[in-house]
């Protein structure tokens, strides 16, 4: 898969992880592993990105004794979600087209 369509679902899927709720990386995983398996490492360079694109913020919270951090979705992450349904819809016609031969 083309390396910069892989970042763009992957983005949106973390974005869609944290949508209805405030989350923290190991649950954000968790959440997602039924869907997409993803490691630690991809996951912290995701959130790290987010943030910079002010897609999430970040605030830390104490939990059992240490900080852990709680990323929020942001107006233009939500915006980013919806922008995603809408180039979903052509991603599927483009699909549909290249695959109108195998098609019974």
């Amino acid at each position: 898969m083309d390396i910069q369509l892989k970042r763009g679902l992957l983005d949106v899927c973390v974005l869609a992880a944290i949508k209805d709720e405030d989350s923290y990386g190991y649950k954000i995983i968790k959440d997602m592993k039924p869907y997409i398996e993803m490691s630690e490492s991809t996951l912290y360079t995701i959130l790290k990105r987010l943030e910079a694109a002010e897609m999430l913020s970040v605030r830390s919270a104490e939990h059992d004794g240490r900080l852990r951090k709680y990323y929020h979705i942001t107006r233009a992450g939500l915006k980013r979600i919806e922008e995603f349904r809408e180039d979903w819809k052509e991603i599927l016609s483009i699909y549909q087209f290249v695959t109108k031969e195998d098609q019974p």
